[in-house]
């Protein structure tokens, strides 16, 4: 259990049945009344956020989120199969449990599967991924004084926006969090 007094940015809470993170929290003590703790909340399962407020002596119950690095072997049909490198298990979620994290994630990249009391909720792919461009518009000489970017597709299916001076074949470094271009490689 941890006391509302005590909430840093980062935790995870278990309120009404989910599972919550702490992204912000802010300590107010009004002149009048009782001080109280103002706290934004991540459904660390749905992504959605809500805002809290928390008597200071309130408690929850701390989540317990365990992080394994595992192997994204390959996907048949709507089954994404990962195993862990350590002792070869292998397990197989749905489209559900993934959504789209894994769109820049190659077969047989490491990445962190997400799990609470047994339950697999998400899939977080390495911050920074190096892909090579299968598809897009030839640049052109004299076109890179603008900063105007072209759609471009990577070898995953994904596109990303790029430079006008990155052509097919060039293999580029993407940010996973945001799906943006961060430089050739």
């Amino acid at each position: 259990m941890i006391s509302a007094g005590d909430f840093r940015n980062g935790i995870t809470i278990e309120l009404d049945n989910n599972i919550y993170q702490i992204i912000e929290f802010q300590h107010v003590k009004p002149g009048k009344g009782a001080a109280f703790v103002r706290t934004k909340l991540k459904n660390v399962k749905s992504g959605g956020v809500i805002e809290k407020t928390f008597r200071p002596t309130e408690k929850c119950p701390q989540a317990r989120i365990d992080r394994k690095d595992m192997q994204y072997l390959y996907s048949d049909g709507d089954l994404y199969h990962f195993m862990d490198v350590e002792n070869y298990e292998q397990i197989a979620l749905n489209e559900e449990a993934i959504g789209d994290t894994l769109k820049f994630v190659k077969e047989n990249e490491m990445v962190k599967v997400c799990s609470h009391n047994g339950n697999v909720f998400a899939i977080e792919p390495p911050l920074f991924v190096e892909l090579e461009i299968t598809d897009t518009e030839p640049g052109f000489k004299g076109d890179t004084a603008t900063g105007a970017t072209k759609p471009a597709v990577v070898e995953t299916g994904a596109t990303v926006y790029v430079p006008l001076f990155v052509n097919q074949g060039d293999v580029i470094k993407i940010d996973t969090r945001t799906g943006e271009y961060l430089s050739r490689v």
